[in-house]
């Protein structure tokens, strides 16, 4: 199995892949039509990217079966062009999920001791301790989280080391939950906001959550207030973030940005860059050692569980929800031709399978086929099957709720 690895990866990593029998081609800089060529010439079963770009040409190019995206978000990926062409995408969830936080916290220690402009005027040869020495500090301050997955949750107890009180909005968060985490439940992300000092954005970036945090949410917070995005700069209708930075001094330490370069190293263009109250760092959220250790071994499991079984862990675009109306319930003699006499059944009523699957006894005597449809089989059709093949013990229909 060739696994080309298209971005920065560890060398633990390298090694790991080759220790279970990958053939490993590193080229951390192919990125673009690069890498739309090393792919025709290549023919990788697996390519492995961090940032960079996969596209459909891309995907196009060779007979990649699996795309491993050595962290978190997956949103650099055409995830929709891999679905068409049946190419698993895998990522490595919560393993930098500490690296993250601990970045959260670093932009609001540093947007409150103004630790950037205190180095910048150390540097020029000024000495202004009248200036600098104005901080809120984050005691007794109340911290509000947008997103409380595993990234939101190592914050928890990092705010309250600080001293801090936690208010916390998610999607799948109740207030039980909420509760359990130790937190204070919010029904909405504006409530989040008008009651926060802090504001500290984790979120996934998906159709759903797409500019998600617009001119409502700003508009909440309270003046002079703190914004931190370590998530995506898409989830923000950054817009409208700068605004409320203009007109209501709200004070941004970011990570990610609606208008991010796609190599490491690049011009910086995107217009909040002018902006006196943003402290930004360079997406170096999930970059300790620490984390891309993590992210390694997480990569090499994920390549290993595939190569020996087929299965993928972690695969992000898999159908939740399948057409399939009914489900065919077969109990049979495991014996050969079984089951492709059924297919070919089906398959003659113009009927399509879904899903299938196939479990055998104790014994390896028998076995009972789980197949899901996306129509109803003729009841002449399923009795001219059973009663034409001895070895099928009991043919069962069944519809299913969700269709």
């Amino acid at each position: 199995m060739l696994v080309l690895i298209a971005d920065k990866f560890e060398q633990s990593g390298r090694d790991g892949l080759q220790a279970i029998g990958c053939d490993v081609s590193f080229q951390p800089d192919l990125k673009d039509d690069a890498l739309v060529e090393a792919i025709r010439k290549e023919n990788p079963d697996v390519l492995v990217v961090r940032g960079t770009k996969v596209t459909e040409p891309m995907l196009a190019a060779g007979q990649i079966k699996l795309v491993v995206r050595a962290g978190a978000g997956y949103n650099t990926i055409d995830v929709a062009a891999a679905s068409r062409r049946g190419i698993y995408v895998s990522n490595c969830p919560g393993k930098n999920s500490i690296a993250v936080a601990e970045l959260a916290f670093a932009l609001m220690l540093a947007l409150d001791r103004r630790v950037a402009d205190n180095v910048i005027a150390l540097r020029q040869g000024q000495w202004n301790k009248k200036e600098f020495s104005k901080a809120r500090g984050l005691f007794g301050r109340t911290l509000g989280l947008v997103g409380v997955g595993k990234i939101g949750q190592e914050m928890i107890p990092r705010a309250r080391a600080f001293g801090m009180h936690v208010i916390a909005w998610s999607r799948s968060l109740t207030p039980d939950r909420a509760s359990a985490l130790g937190v204070e439940y919010k029904a909405t992300p504006t409530e989040v906001a008008r009651e926060a000092d802090i504001v500290s954005v984790h979120v996934a970036m998906n159709a759903d959550t797409e500019g998600f945090l617009g001119t409502e949410f700003f508009a909440s917070m309270r003046d002079g207030a703190y914004f931190i995005n370590t998530a995506r700069g898409e989830v923000v209708d950054q817009l409208a973030l700068i605004e409320a930075m203009k007109s209501r001094g709200i004070r941004s330490g970011l990570d990610v940005y609606a208008g991010e370069p796609t190599s490491a190293t690049a011009e910086f263009t995107d217009e909040i860059r002018h902006e006196a109250n943003l402290y930004g760092t360079h997406h170096i959220g999930a970059s300790t050692d620490q984390a891309q250790e993590a992210i390694a071994v997480e990569t090499v499991r994920i390549v290993r569980e595939f190569k020996e079984t087929g299965k993928v862990p972690n695969v992000v675009n898999l159908a939740r929800h399948t057409p399939a109306t009914h489900r065919l319930v077969v109990r049979h003699l495991d014996r050969p031709g079984v089951l492709a006499a059924v297919l070919d059944a089906i398959k003659s009523e113009h009927i399509n399978v879904q899903e299938m699957e196939n479990i055998v006894f104790d014994g390896a005597e028998a076995a009972v086929a789980r197949i899901n449809l996306d129509n109803s089989p003729s009841r002449e059709m399923l009795e001219k099957l059973q009663a034409g093949n001895a070895d099928i013990i009991e043919l069962d229909l069944l519809e299913l709720s969700n269709k």
